[in-house]
């Protein structure tokens, strides 16, 4: 309930959202701290484990208590009978005496019944007094008349102000009565006068007054003593156990973190070495297995260092001699240029073998230049050179320009370009340039590789976000390409034909150039469904993104439409889901009049898609862009449409699951 929400009253939902909201903090800290799990569970363990030997010592001690003092209240009660048996034998024996002398006269027989009844009441009271007397406060002593005969002098007494009726249980009555034995039971001794109860054993017999009628003789023994013993116990167990306890989770604290210690600075170290400070190491002390571990630590970062350190200066060989190379090329090319020029425009007064010859040449060299200006553009980035020029742009522009420049080649493979969401503007801080080359760089791909079939230019903006995203309903992807799709000069089919030449560098530019605003430039893709690329820039150069307005997967794609990998329904009542049938023929839809640029939009936006994807960071550098709309020679060759009209692009298609099925994320 508490993680998976709960269907039904909203109510019930705050109430566990409001019961949730402070235990988090907690939780996280249990998660994270192996320190507190192992003191808490230290602590818990012992204190079950005192709690279980308390309850063993109190219950010996308890029983070892009680049957010492049950013992010696039966041979004190056991001597008490006796002793009342023996008085009533002895009163017995001088009022018989007393009668036979007084039964010669008349009335005789009255006056010797009244002087027994004030004996027996007087000789009651005597044996209370008597028997008790021998207890100085040990035992109290209760006499009752059995049942509810109370003639006779045999009406109850105690001795200590004991309340005799209250303090002997019913239950103990009834089974003195019914037997001739002893019986014990526990009670509470209550007193007549403002003294508190206390418990007490009891112990009752019935035995028999001088003229031979039965009555109940109870001995009280407090259990005061015993319980103050027990209770000393109790506190003490208590205390002693509390000590342990404590005493026991300070050990395991001291013992895990000699060992945490050592591993939260490992993590530290790894945590900084991750972050490139490589000359970063773990203090090692001792010869134990920790100091091993130490020394081995420090041994995998030095040559973890080394390696990198290489791996450094080869790259940087690299990318210098590819910057170099480029740089050098472009001379003896340009010379190779005008002269295939010449060529190429006399060439119908050539054979057509030399004349055929002097357009491959042509092309080959647009696709050699092409070529170069990537890699002049992937050395600017490698090298860390490259600038954003950022402004206040409308993508809508940019995606015009991009789409008009797309239609020749979109009527030649007889596809429809239809853009989505443009009604609205959609501003963000960004360089037109480089978006539009991002944008051209799908458009095209989405074009050569889209069998035919429309492609949807779709824009939206949300919270602090926009986002470009471009569908078509071709070939798709692989499982596992869309992570392989910006890699440099990668193909999925390298037999197949470009239509365009492309240099197989424009995805891995693009991604760059996203990755340089501090967007995200993202692929999904399933077999046979087609594929759909999304860009996603923040409004503001500085603004971190949180999501995206665009889903990555499409709401057209199979899982979506409850569809199998083969396309067909997922269940007996979902209907066969169809891709978009093409529009051939018609026309692109009028676009609407160029809207002003704003700095940001104040209306309301749809909520951002939660999607949680790599790259925090971005790295972006924003430059003001120059007055007189001069650029460099270098950016000018690297924008050069032909250069980027090819980029590496999966040719078969099949859906990729990072996360969830057909859809993979990229980011920094």
């Amino acid at each position: 309930m508490l993680e998976g929400g709960v269907q039904g009253s909203p109510v019930l939902r705050l109430f566990l959202r409001w019961v949730r909201r402070p235990l988090l903090p907690v939780m996280r800290l249990w998660r994270r701290n192996i320190q507190l799990r192992v003191v808490a569970t230290t602590l818990v363990m012992s204190l079950g484990v005192v709690l279980l030997l308390g309850f063993v010592v109190i219950g010996q001690v308890r029983n070892g208590l009680l049957d010492a003092k049950v013992k010696a209240s039966q041979s004190q009660a056991t001597g008490g009978f006796a002793v009342a048996k023996q008085k009533a034998d002895e009163a017995a024996s001088g009022a018989g005496t007393g009668a036979a002398a007084g039964s010669g006269t008349a009335d005789g027989t009255s006056a010797t019944d009244g002087r027994q009844s004030q004996n027996v009441i007087q000789w009651m009271s005597d044996l209370v007094e008597s028997l008790s007397s021998g207890g100085a406060g040990a035992f109290d002593v209760v006499t009752l008349p059995v049942g509810d005969d109370s003639g006779g002098g045999r009406s109850p007494r105690g001795s200590g102000n004991v309340n005799p009726t209250s303090s002997v249980p019913a239950d103990l009555r009834e089974r003195v009565n019914s037997g001739t034995t002893a019986a014990q039971s526990y009670t509470r001794i209550v007193y007549s006068n403002d003294k508190d109860s206390q418990p007490a054993l009891v112990i009752g017999k019935q035995v028999n007054d001088p003229n031979g009628r039965p009555y109940e003789l109870y001995y009280l023994f407090p259990l005061t003593q015993e319980e103050k013993s027990l209770s000393l116990v109790k506190g003490t167990l208590a205390t002693a156990g509390l000590f342990v306890v404590v005493l026991l989770g300070a050990i395991a604290w001291l013992v895990v973190r000699q060992v945490v210690t050592p591993v939260r600075m490992a993590a530290g170290i790894a945590e900084r070495l991750s972050a490139g400070r490589l000359q970063e190491r773990m203090k090692v002390t001792g010869e134990d297995d920790i100091a091993r571990l130490g020394e081995a630590f420090n041994k995998m970062a030095q040559n973890l260092q080394v390696k990198i350190q290489q791996l450094e200066d080869l790259s940087r060989m690299q990318r210098r001699f590819v910057s170099d190379v480029s740089h050098e090329l472009r001379t003896p090319l340009t010379t190779v240029r005008m002269a295939a020029d010449v060529i190429h425009e006399a060439r119908e007064d050539f054979d057509p073998v030399t004349a055929r010859s002097a357009e491959l040449l042509a092309d080959q060299l647009d696709r050699f230049e092409s070529l170069l200006a990537d890699l002049l553009e992937i050395s600017r980035f490698d090298a860390g050179a490259a600038a954003l020029e950022a402004e206040a742009i409308d993508l809508r522009e940019v995606v015009r320009r991009v789409v008009s420049g797309a239609e020749p080649l979109a009527e030649r493979k007889g596809t429809h370009i239809r853009v989505v969401g443009d009604q609205q503007p959609v501003v963000a801080e960004a360089d037109a340039r480089r978006v539009e080359r991002v944008l051209r760089n799908l458009v095209v791909n989405a074009v050569e590789h889209g069998e035919g079939k429309d492609v949807i230019v779709k824009l939206a903006s949300a919270g602090g976000a926009v986002a470009v995203a471009v569908r078509d309903y071709g070939v798709g992807l692989k499982p596992g390409e869309a992570t392989r799709v910006f890699s440099r000069f990668w193909r999925a089919d390298p037999a197949r034909a470009r239509t365009t030449g492309g240099t197989g560098l424009g995805l891995s530019i693009a991604l760059e150039d996203a990755r340089l605003h501090g967007g995200w430039l993202q692929a999904w893709g399933e077999p046979g469904g087609g594929s759909q690329f999304r860009l996603t820039l923040p409004r503001t150069a500085d603004e971190p993104l949180r999501g995206s307005p665009i889903p990555l997967e499409p709401k057209d794609s199979r899982r979506n439409r409850g569809l199998d990998e083969a396309g067909l329904p997922g269940g007996a009542e979902e209907k066969r889901a169809t891709v978009p049938v093409q529009q051939g023929g018609a026309q692109t839809p009028a676009l609407p009049p160029r809207a002003p640029i704003v700095p940001r939009l104040t209306g309301v936006a749809p909520a951002a898609d939660p999607a949680a994807l790599p790259g925090n960071g971005n790295g972006a550098r924003v430059v003001p862009r120059p007055t007189g709309g001069a650029r460099r020679a270098d950016d000018k060759a690297a924008a050069d449409p032909v250069s980027e009209g090819g980029a590496a692009r999966p040719d078969v298609s099949g859906p990729q699951d990072s996360t969830e099925p057909g859809e993979a994320f990229r980011g920094r």
